[in-house]
C-alpha cells in the first residue's frame, strides 16, 4: 500500500473518524466486565451474560435496520449511529457519578451499542462503495485494517493506565467522546452522496429482512466465504475464554504476561495489512484470498500445546504472530472482494446479514465451547477447535470470481458514477 496513493478529502475525513472511534473502542476494551465486577460486584454468570446476551440481542435488533438503512443516504446514518453510541455510553459515567448505576443499565447499553455497531459497519461499507472507484477499495480497506491493528496495540495499555488513574468509567467516557468526534469528522467529509432509488413498495415487508441472506446464499462466490467467516471467527473467539482460564489459572501466567501475549503480535497485523495490496497486485485477488485464508487456519491448534514459563509465553506469541499476520492480509482483501460482489443497492442488507450471522455464530460456539471446556478440560477443547479450524479452508471460494458485471443479477443496478472524490 503506497503511502502516496491519495483517495481524496472525503475519504481522509472518514478514515480519521474511523481511527478516532477505533482508538476509543480499544481504550475501553474490557471496561464493561470490569465495571460489572468492581462496581456492581457481578458474578461470572452476569459477566458472561453482559457480553454474550448483549451482543446477541443487539444483533437481533439490527436485523430490521438493514433494509431501512439501505434506501437512505449513508452519511447521515453513520452520523446518527455515532451519536446514538455516544449518548448511550454517556449514561454510564452519569449514572456512576450519581450512584445509580445498575447491571440492567449496562446490559441495555451493550445492546444499543451492539445494534448501532452493526448498522454503522453496514452503512460504512455502502458509503465507501459510493465514495471511491472499485480500483481504490482495496487501498481503503487496507488502511482501515492498519488503523485497527495500530489502535489494538496502543489502546488497551493506555486504557489500563487511565482506569488506574481516573477510575473504572474513565475509558467509557473516552469511548463516548470518540464517537462524538467521529460524527463530527464524517459530517466534515462533505461531498454529494446520491440519494438511493426507492423501491415501488416503500413499506418494509417481512421478506425484506431476509434479502441480505438471500443474496449471499445465491451467490456462488459469497456463499462459501460466508460460512468460512462465520465458522472461523466463531471457533477462534470461542477458545479465548478457555485460553484465559488455562493461562491465568492452571499455568500461572501473570495478567501482564497474558496481555503481552496478545498485544505484541498485533504488530504483525499492521505489517500484513500494508502488504495486502502489493500481494494482490503481484499474485491476484483470488490467490491471496485463498492462500491467506488457508494459512490463518493452521495456527490456532498450536495453542493446545502451551505450557508454563517463558517457553509457553513465546509459543502463544508465535502462534498469534502467524495468525494475526495472515488475518492482516486476508481481511482487507476479503472486505474488498465482498463489496465487489455486491450491487450498490443491497450492500447494507448484505453486510448486516453477514455481521449478524457472524456475531450469532460466535455467541453460540462460545457457549458450546464453554460446556466442552468443562467436560473435556480447557486444553482439549482448545485443541478440538484448532482441529476443526483446519477444515475451514474447504469453505473458501475455489475459483476466481467472475467479472463484476456478471455478479450483478438481473434487477440490480450497476453502481452509479462516483463524483464525490
Amino acid at each position: 500500500m503506497g503511502s502516496g496513493h491519495r483517495l481524496g478529502r472525503p475519504f481522509g475525513w472518514l478514515w480519521g473518524a474511523y481511527g478516532t472511534s477505533a482508538l476509543g473502542t480499544w481504550l475501553a476494551f474490557g471496561a464493561f466486565p470490569l465495571i460489572a465486577i468492581q462496581v456492581l460486584h457481578a458474578g461470572p454468570a452476569e459477566v458472561a451474560a453482559l457480553s454474550s446476551v448483549g451482543a446477541a440481542v443487539g444483533a437481533l435488533v439490527a436485523v430490521p435496520l438493514g433494509p431501512w438503512v439501505e434506501f437512505r443516504r449513508k452519511r447521515p446514518v453513520l452520523i446518527a449511529m455515532d451519536l446514538v453510541r455516544c449518548a448511550a455510553l454517556l449514561t454510564i459515567p452519569a449514572a456512576y457519578a450519581l450512584g445509580a448505576l445498575t447491571f440492567l443499565q449496562l446490559l441495555l447499553v451493550s445492546v444499543v451499542v451492539a445494534a448501532a455497531d452493526i448498522s454503522f459497519r453496514a452503512a460504512s461499507g455502502a458509503y465507501l462503495k459510493t465514495l471511491l472507484p472499485a480500483e481504490d477499495l482495496l487501498v481503503a480497506n487496507a488502511r482501515f485494517e492498519s488503523t485497527t491493528w495500530t489502535t489494538t496495540i496502543i489502546g488497551p495499555p493506555l486504557g489500563g493506565a487511565a482506569i488506574g488513574l481516573l477510575g473504572p468509567v474513565a475509558t467509557v467516557l473516552a469511548d463516548a467522546v470518540s464517537y462524538l468526534l467521529s460524527a463530527l469528522g464524517i459530517r466534515a467529509a462533505g461531498g454529494h452522496e446520491p440519494r438511493p432509488e426507492r423501491r415501488e413498495a416503500a413499506r418494509l415487508r417481512a421478506g425484506d429482512l431476509l434479502d441480505g441472506w438471500r443474496h449471499i446464499l445465491t451467490d456462488a462466490a459469497l456463499r462459501p466465504l460466508f460460512f468460512n467467516t462465520a465458522l472461523f471467527n466463531g471457533l477462534v473467539m470461542a477458545t479465548q475464554p478457555l485460553l484465559a482460564v488455562l493461562m491465568l489459572g492452571r499455568l500461572g501466567f501473570a495478567p501482564w504476561q497474558y496481555g503481552l501475549a496478545f498485544a505484541a503480535p498485533s504488530i504483525a497485523g499492521l505489517l500484513g495489512s500494508r502488504l495486502a495490496r502489493p500481494l494482490v497486485t503481484r499474485f491476484g485477488q483470488h490467490r491471496v484470498l485463498v492462500a491467506t485464508g488457508a494459512l490463518r487456519a493452521i495456527w490456532p491448534v498450536g495453542l493446545a500445546f502451551v505450557g508454563p514459563g517463558t517457553g509457553g509465553l513465546l509459543l502463544v506469541i508465535g502462534v498469534e504472530l502467524g495468525l494475526i499476520f495472515c488475518c492482516g492480509v486476508f481481511n482487507p482483501v476479503y472486505a474488498t472482494y465482498r463489496l465487489e460482489r455486491t450491487a450498490t443497492d443491497r450492500v447494507v442488507r448484505t453486510l448486516s446479514a453477514w455481521t449478524v450471522t457472524t456475531k450469532a455464530s460466535t455467541a453460540l460456539l462460545t457457549a458450546v465451547w464453554g460446556v466442552l471446556g468443562g467436560l473435556l478440560g480447557p486444553r482439549a477443547a482448545i485443541g478440538l477447535a484448532g482441529v476443526l479450524l483446519l477444515a475451514t479452508p474447504l469453505l473458501l471460494p475455489r475459483r476466481a470470481a467472475a467479472s463484476r458485471s456478471a455478479s450483478v443479477t438481473s434487477g440490480e443496478r450497476r453502481p452509479p458514477a462516483r463524483g464525490v472524490r
